[in-house]
This record gives C-alpha cells, sequence and structure tokens, in this order.
C-alpha cells in the first residue's frame, strides 16, 4: 500500500501515475474536491490521457449538490484497496485531503454525533458565519483551527460539536499515526515555500486558461451553489462570487491564488506531523526512482 502525500501543486499525481505505472498497480483518489463530478480544471483532475493507462478509482462518484462525508469515504476507499489487494495491485493513494488519507490508512474510528447539538451549531453557522465559529474553534482548539479553513463550515461545525461532546479537544480525537493496512509506504512531496507559491500561482492561471470559469458556469445548473461542500472549494467558491457580482473576475482569480496558498501552509502542517511520511524533494532528477526506492521495489 502507498500513500502518496503533499500539498497542493507539489506534483502528486504525476508521481502517483509513475508509481503506479512502475508497480502494476492502480490509483485511488484521496482529494476531496475530485470525488465530484464535472469539477474537473478547478481541481486539477488529470485528464485520461495524463493516466497513462494506470486505473484510477473514487473519481467522479458524487454529484456537486452531495455533502461531503470523510466516514463514508472510508468504506468506499477500503472497499477499493481491499478489492485491488486481493488482485496483487498495490493500491496508490494520491491526494491533499489529509482527513481523508488518515480515514482510509489509519486505525481511524470517528466520534459520535448528536442531532440536536449539530443543528444548534448549523443553526449559528447560518446566522453568523463560517469565519465568527472558526474564531470560537481557534480559542478552544488552537491546532484543529489551524488545520481547517476559516471558510469550511461544515468541518468547523463538526470539530464544535466533537469539542461540546467530548469535553476534550477535537484534536484528542484524533488517533496515533497507526497505519491499517500493514506494510503501507507514505511517500511526501517536498517543496519550500516560494517555489510552491509559484507553482500554486502558475496553476490558477493553467486554470483560467483552460475555461475553468466556464466550468463553474456549466455546474449551475447542476446545483453547485447548493452544494455544502462543493461550493466552498478552492477556486469555485471564489468564481461564485464573481459570477454573483461580488467581485470582478480578476478579484476572484488574485483571492483563489491567496487561498490556495493557504490551504497549502494548512496540508503542509497536516502531513509534516505524520513521522511516518518520507519526505522526497519534488523536483530531483531521480524522483521516481527514489520513491520507489524508498518503496523497496
Amino acid at each position: 500500500m502507498i500513500a502518496v502525500v503533499g500539498p497542493t501543486a507539489s506534483g502528486k499525481s504525476d508521481l502517483g501515475v509513475a508509481v503506479a505505472r512502475a508497480l502494476h498497480g492502480e490509483v485511488v483518489n484521496a482529494d476531496s474536491m475530485q470525488l465530484y463530478t464535472g469539477m474537473d480544471v478547478g481541481t486539477a483532475k488529470l485528464t485520461v490521457a495524463e493516466r497513462h493507462g494506470v486505473p484510477h478509482h473514487l473519481l467522479d462518484i458524487w454529484p456537486v449538490t452531495r455533502a461531503a462525508n470523510v466516514a463514508e469515504y472510508q468504506t468506499l476507499a477500503r472497499v477499493e484497496a481491499d478489492r485491488l489487494l486481493a488482485r496483487n495491485k498495490p493500491p496508490v493513494f494520491v491526494g491533499g485531503s489529509g482527513l481523508y488519507l488518515r480515514g482510509a490508512l489509519d486505525e481511524f474510528k470517528f466520534p459520535g454525533t448528536d442531532g440536536a447539538l449539530r443543528e444548534r451549531l448549523e443553526g449559528e453557522l447560518a446566522e453568523v458565519g463560517s469565519f465568527a465559529l472558526h474564531q470560537r474553534l481557534a480559542v478552544a482548539d488552537p491546532q484543529a483551527a489551524e488545520s481547517i479553513l476559516p471558510s469550511n463550515g461544515r468541518r468547523i461545525v463538526r470539530a464544535l460539536e466533537v469539542i461540546e461532546l467530548t469535553g476534550g479537544l477535537y484534536t484528542a480525537t484524533l488517533p496515533e499515526h497507526t497505519d491499517h493496512y500493514p506494510r503501507t509506504v507514505h511517500l511526501g512531496l517536498d517543496v519550500d515555500r516560494p517555489a510552491l507559491d509559484e507553482r500554486i500561482a502558475l496553476r490558477v492561471d493553467r486554470m483560467w486558461e483552460a475555461g475553468f470559469v466556464q466550468e463553474v458556469r456549466d455546474l449551475l445548473p447542476e446545483g453547485l451553489r447548493d452544494g455544502r461542500t462543493a461550493a466552498l472549494a478552492l477556486g469555485y467558491a471564489q468564481v461564485l462570487r464573481f459570477l454573483a457580482g461580488e467581485w470582478t473576475e480578476e478579484q476572484a482569480k488574485e483571492e483563489t491564488v491567496r487561498a490556495t496558498k493557504r490551504f497549502a501552509r494548512r496540508q503542509d502542517s497536516w502531513f509534516r506531523r505524520d513521522s511516518r511520511v518520507h519526505w522526497l524533494r519534488f523536483d530531483r532528477p531521480d524522483l521516481v526512482e527514489a520513491a520507489l526506492d524508498r518503496i523497496g521495489a
């Protein structure tokens, strides 16, 4: 079992394909936004040609109106992993959604929930907004607040719910980094901040050139604005504000770059806390060979 992790725009998708090809394995998506049908340009979803014949799983499985569910992803991901292992096909999990990866690959059980408490917190979210609740979370559990975007109302509500239910920290409910599958190799792509910022800006430029704004327009009839998760995705949230007349297109583009840089820092901090990750410099000329050496292939 292999996991290829790291911040957005670090090159995870390409390395995942290369490793899977070398090992005759298959890729399992671990990017929460690539689970959505039609969200292609804005999530840098690999085209069929870019997959080089490597089968990819758990792409395009949910409509944009569906709220993301980590527990459901855990079940789906483990079914795929078990099926591939039974066929002697190494699963290569690729993505930057840290909680989704942990749910799939770690010994991870989700805390319970309380309907009345959740309803109250969601009411507060609707009334005061996600940024106000994020400030409350930052006081109650700074580490949790650091790992959750201020715009991600669903995750903020969930963290506050767990804190109230348990009387402890949300981060305290996250288990130790213990592999669910034996012989799991965790590979991380190491990119210094200036290089990563440059790559993010370039990626956003290419998104716009590839028709990202039109992609968002095309998703409006599919219910994107009503998607409790998809509508908050990086880039999509910003373009929706442009289409609503709140920002100019240039503002939406600039805010996408800024928000993505902030998110990438959170991703990097999340994965750096995992001592199992073997970090590889993203631009080393022998990257694939170094990855395979770490795997022991």
